[in-house]
């Protein structure tokens, strides 16, 4: 049953010209049946099969076929051809016409059409010449429902089609809109990703150049200070591995990751250990905590270490072989301020106008986009008397 029902609909075209070789065949033979006089049989057999053409021609040209089948009626009035079996093709077309999205004339030709027919053709050719004009209204009302009915029908197919069409719009545009959402999430992952690898190698990296530099410098002199230095740049790399893992094992498909190789994210309290890596480097760094500590929001707190380690990176980088530091923690009732600041030589304006784009890194960009995705506010720049100061406000709450 289904295959007939895939066939069908598969040659709609040649379903329709069976059934007009069928009602081809049924006028015939009702042209035949008719007695002699009352009707012109010549006229009947010309005119009456072009309803069967009506049928067979319905989907590929609707609006013709009904004006076909509009003038074979009015020939049939004007010829005398009586109501047959081939008048059925007129309730067809008014149907296939309401049916389809054609422009709105047809439709509204079908269904004037269709509520005209009845009547004319009971004035023309009245059941009961002696009736009452009651009976005859009467009878013209009940031979004018199929035809409506036939034009509700076919309306109610369009309607519903039309429906369905923007359902299935609807769900297509969704569906590109998800896909476009998934993009977008996957680019903010890529950039959250970009953000945290930079910070990790540029500390990291930064902290293992100063001590290869002083391990070279006293590996004669100093042997013991020197197998330290190398240690500490052998922990220091282990840990910038172990977190480009982490930030890397997002962007595998696929892949079971190695127990051990993830660490946890960052948080405040890694904060002192990373102070002591600084120091270790060779970097005075003064630390304190205001406040009561307490927990923190994780997108809070990894984003206080991460400005923390790129503050400290630059100032390694730009305060200058003498330069010291301090860091300053403050535990607010509403959110976590932090505060670091040097006395080195500061850095060059292009690293922190317009962002913070200079063309080599993304510290500062990084920093900011940190602090605004928590709804926090970032301050950078020079301090009055020298150095840099980076202030950062983060809230408890994310903004709105």
């Amino acid at each position: 049953m289904q295959r007939l029902y895939d066939f069908i609909r598969r040659h709609p075209t040649g379903v329709d010209t069976f059934w007009a070789v069928v009602l081809f065949g049924l006028t015939m033979l009702w042209v035949v049946s008719v007695p002699d006089g009352s009707t012109d049989r010549l006229w009947a057999a010309l005119i009456l099969p072009l309803l069967s053409l009506v049928i067979a021609l319905r989907r590929r040209m609707p609006e013709k076929m009904l004006v076909l089948a509009a003038a074979v009626g009015v020939a049939q009035l004007a010829l005398d051809i009586m109501v047959n079996v081939a008048d059925f093709a007129m309730l067809v077309i008014i149907y296939t016409v309401a049916a389809h999205e054609r422009p709105r004339w047809a439709s509204r030709l079908a269904l004037i059409g269709g509520l005209s027919a009845a009547p004319l053709a009971a004035i023309r050719w009245p059941v009961d010449k002696d009736g009452s004009v009651a009976s005859h209204v009467f009878f013209a009302v009940i031979t004018t429902v199929p035809f409506v009915l036939a034009w509700v029908l076919g309306d109610s197919i369009r309607t519903r089609r039309a429906y369905f069409a923007q359902l299935e719009e609807r769900a297509t545009r969704l569906e590109k809109e998800r896909e476009a959402q998934s993009k977008v999430a996957v680019a903010a992952e890529r950039a959250r990703i970009a953000r945290e690898l930079h910070d990790v190698v540029a500390h990291n990296v930064s902290v293992m150049v100063v001590q290869a530099d002083g391990a070279a410098y006293v590996l004669d002199a100093a042997p013991d200070q020197a197998k330290q230095a190398l240690e500490t740049i052998s922990t220091t790399g282990r840990q910038a591995l172990a977190e480009m893992r982490r930030l890397l094992g997002v962007l595998r498909t696929g892949d079971a990751p190695e127990s051990g190789e993830y660490v946890p994210q960052p948080d405040v309290q890694q904060i002192e250990d990373l102070v002591e890596q600084v120091r270790g480097a060779g970097l005075t760094v003064d630390f304190k905590i205001e406040g009561t500590p307490r927990p923190l929001p994780s997108g809070v707190e990894l984003t206080a270490y991460r400005i923390v380690q790129e503050a400290l990176t630059n100032t390694r980088k730009h305060g200058g072989p003498e330069a010291g530091a301090s860091v300053r923690l403050v535990y607010f009732d509403d959110g976590l301020g932090l505060l670091v600041e040097d006395d080195g030589r500061g850095s060059a304006h292009e690293l922190y106008e317009d962002g913070g784009a200079d063309g080599r890194g993304h510290g500062l960009i990084g920093m900011r986009e940190r602090v605004g995705m928590v709804g926090g506010t970032l301050d950078a720049g020079p301090r009055p008397g020298g150095g840099f100061r980076i202030s950062a406000l983060l809230p408890l709450k994310p903004a709105h």
